[in-house]
């Protein structure tokens, strides 16, 4: 048997084995803890910085999402094309879609995107400021414009009679600049002057009367001049010769060479058409009309060219 003395000797032994092995543990645990504890705050970290980056992605694709808005719009206003633009809104719209319905975190991919669309958005801004250079340029074209109508209401107020005061809204310059071409258009019209309708009988001999019998009438000749118009192009004119009896029926027959034209938009009857070189100096032109079955009565004569009336006169049947 042991003695006392060596039962307490081992009862201490063991007792600083306990403390020794206690410290171990100890030990062994807070070097587990500041491990697993550092380790927890890694993955803190990285959820925060995953967290922060999902968030920054959606605002870039929103923010996006509204400069490329702004954009169609803009460029809309300025009269550009925007089919590229609204397909990539489509596109834009669907990856905003599929990155809120996405499990995984893959800020990486469309981060990727965002710097596409970035690019096309920069490109855009080349294509905007262009617009805009050449919407200056067609308002200051405009501007310009608008000076030169005023100038020529002052010198064809007769021509140019109520003329709208032009603004640099393009949209009223147009409508107005389409008044001002009728206009001129009208004032470049050719003008008969010195209009007489005389007769010509079976034997060839004229006659210049104001009432003319129906027996010695075999064919109408018409006699005019065109006087000087600078606004008149010098180039190949139709005459058109409207003979109108006395009911106010036009005298027709497509044998003789009658046809149909427009008088203010209206399809009409005309009795006879003439091809004339327009020299713009004061030319004399002649029209022959045959047709000797004129009733007695009080007829009109009417000219037209480019659906303008360019004269008219009268003369009887007895």
């Amino acid at each position: 048997m042991q003695s006392q003395p060596e039962q307490q000797k081992n009862k201490q032994t063991i007792a600083w084995a306990m403390v020794v092995v206690l410290g171990l543990a100890t030990a062994m645990f807070g070097y587990l803890f500041t491990t697993q504890k550092s380790e927890l705050t890694q993955q803190e970290s990285m959820v925060v910085e995953k967290a922060r980056e999902l968030a920054l992605t959606k605002t870039k694709l929103d923010s996006i999402s509204t400069v490329l808005d702004a954009k169609i719009a803009e460029i809309e206003k300025l009269g550009g094309d925007v089919s590229e633009l609204t397909k990539v809104k489509e596109q834009l719209e669907k990856d905003k879609v599929a990155f809120r319905r996405s499990n995984k975190v893959e800020t990486g991919k469309y981060l990727a995107k965002i710097k596409e669309y970035e690019k096309f958005l920069a490109e855009k801004d080349e294509v905007i400021a262009q617009l805009r250079l050449e919407n200056e340029q067609l308002t200051a074209s405009n501007d310009s414009l608008s000076t030169h109508v005023g100038t020529l209401t002052n010198e064809r107020q007769r021509l140019v009679q109520r003329q709208a005061e032009l603004t640099d809204s393009v949209v009223t310059f147009t409508a107005a600049n389409k008044e001002l071409s009728a206009k001129v258009s009208q004032a470049a019209a050719l003008k008969a002057q010195n209009l007489k309708v005389l007769t010509v009988n079976s034997r060839g001999k004229t006659k210049d009367k104001d009432e003319y019998k129906a027996k010695r009438v075999d064919k109408l000749k018409l006699t005019f001049n065109l006087p000087e118009n600078a606004l008149t192009a010098q180039e190949s004119k139709d005459i058109y010769l409207r003979v109108l009896d006395p009911q106010g029926a036009v005298v027709a027959d497509d044998a003789t060479g009658s046809g149909e034209f427009e008088v203010d938009g209206t399809p009409s009857k005309f009795t006879a058409r003439e091809s004339i070189a327009y020299q713009n100096n004061n030319q004399k032109v002649e029209m022959l009309y045959d047709n000797s079955q004129l009733r007695p009565g009080k007829y009109s004569v009417e000219l037209y060219s480019e659906g303008y009336k360019i004269g008219g006169t009268n003369f009887t049947i007895k």
